[in-house]
């Protein structure tokens, strides 16, 4: 707890651990972080929706619980991503063009997270459809908590910075090439995306072809270990004591052209350092990366636009994502987007893994730091992906192998912006990523939140809720 009669900053494990006790109740808290949202989301710009009346009547009705013991999120407030549906509110996907009517019933990670004794605060900004690594739209720009004139990243953006300034502890996203972890990079958060099938799927119009998976984002491994277990529906359980590991260290970038700037590398040299401190083996290693897959990938993108822009009032998306959408039907026209590609990587990967003998792949996160906090939806289709795969090549890959993989804060760069590396293993993996995160996490504490939030934040909206409330 940061300060007194506050539990804003307070993690998912202390928060539901004090429910549970009854040193807190579930309206206590979740009214300390509505008063912080309110406050926070007119700076940044997180917040499609904040549910404060209906987050109050379901913390109390948390609170009526007979066996708190038994929620392993007893009274922790959340936020989902827009393109989940939650009952009783329209689903957006990131654009007025894309908005669904209002949703009759909760998609099961929701229903997952209020099973679980978590109140949904309302749900974050995206970039339109999913498919942009910056978040922002006609109606608002979402800002990095770290700096306010940086984006905190897409599509999950808005998830990613609530958390990073203390909104939420924790939050949901989805993840198609990277999008719970490219903003866990951009905001110094624990981002986990799991491997094909462990979490149910149901994502927005299409599947993204199998690509894309719902995830977690968090401050500490703790909680997103939490999170993980219960978006899985798995019975929580210590992580393992994992042991010597033999971690394949590679900075190549799968799409050719790109390099990591110096803060980058030095990132993922201090995380090589620890983990051999830990009495891990970190060796260079490089995937092979085939020749079509960045065509794949990018082929495959334009016509996951394509597909989604088929429920959507075409003629009214952003000029860059109708682009994207015609080169979808011209790449499903030319049969560029095949299953058999996909399958092959997967099985490539999984082989890498075997053959040489690596039980986990550590790379960078992002390639350098994250763009400008601007309206990338009023530009060209050219520059937002040129500066999307400038920024962000190391993760789509892995969406298409459908492995598990993380985003893993590892210090500050010399901006001011925080430092990330990506954790990387074979099919069934995510526990055993979780584990070298949280020993990376012992040996090299990062920052829970971006500088000055949510302490700072946390205190005006003390002062101001009796106005608030007004």
């Amino acid at each position: 707890m940061l300060g007194q009669h506050s539990w804003v900053g307070a993690t998912a494990q202390q928060i539901a651990r004090a429910v549970q006790r009854g040193d807190a109740t579930a309206t206590e808290v979740v009214a300390d972080h509505i008063d912080h949202a309110r406050v926070a989301d007119r700076v940044l710009d997180v917040l499609r929706v904040l549910r404060d009346g209906e987050g109050i009547a379901e913390a109390e009705q948390v609170d009526e619980q007979p066996d708190l013991a038994n929620l392993p999120l007893a009274g922790v407030p959340v936020l989902v991503k827009e393109n989940t549906p939650v009952a009783g509110l329209p689903t957006w996907n990131g654009s007025a063009a894309a908005r669904t009517g209002v949703e009759p019933e909760d998609h099961e990670v929701v229903r997952r997270l209020r099973g679980a004794g978590a109140v949904v605060l309302g749900v974050t900004r995206m970039s339109e459809l999913g498919l942009w690594g910056m978040t922002d739209d006609a109606s608002a720009v979402t800002r990095n908590p770290w700096r306010s004139d940086r984006t905190p990243g897409g599509s999950s953006g808005g998830s990613a910075a609530a958390v990073a300034a203390g909104v939420v502890p924790i939050a949901q996203g989805t993840d198609g090439l990277g999008s719970v972890r490219i903003p866990a990079a951009c905001c110094g958060l624990i981002g986990l995306k799991p491997g094909r099938g462990v979490i149910a799927h149901n994502l927005g119009v299409t599947d993204w072809f199998g690509l894309a998976e719902h995830g977690i984002l968090a401050t500490t491994v703790a909680d997103a270990a939490l999170g993980f277990d219960v978006l899985a529906g798995r019975s929580a359980a210590p992580l393992p004591q994992p042991g010597r590991l033999r971690v394949a260290v590679s900075l190549r970038s799968p799409m050719r052209g790109v390099t990591p700037d110096s803060d980058v590398r030095e990132a993922v040299a201090q995380a090589a350092r620890l983990l051999v401190g830990l009495g891990h083996d970190a060796v260079a290693a490089d995937p092979v990366y085939p020749a079509r897959l960045a065509m794949m990938g990018t082929g495959t993108g334009f016509a996951v636009a394509y597909g989604e822009s088929e429920a959507a009032d075409a003629a009214n998306l952003q000029p860059r994502t109708r682009r994207h959408a015609a080169l979808g039907a011209q790449a499903l026209r030319r049969g560029l987007v095949r299953e058999g590609e996909r399958a092959d990587w997967r099985e490539r990967c999984v082989a890498w893994f075997s053959d040489g003998g690596f039980d986990v792949i550590m790379s960078p996160a992002l390639a350098g730091p994250p763009p400008a906090a601007a309206r990338w939806s009023a530009r060209s289709w050219r520059t937002n992906m040129g500066t999307c795969l400038r920024y962000a090549p190391y993760t789509a890959a892995w969406n298409f192998a459908g492995l598990p993989a993380m985003a893993v804060p590892m210090g500050v760069r010399r901006d001011g912006l925080p430092a990330s590396v990506q954790l990387v293993g074979p099919p069934g993996a995510e526990v055993l990523l979780l584990a070298v995160a949280a020993q990376l996490e012992q040996a090299a504490p990062w920052r829970p939140h971006a500088p000055s939030w949510p302490r700072n934040a946390a205190t005006r909206a003390r002062r101001s809720r009796a106005s608030i409330w007004a």
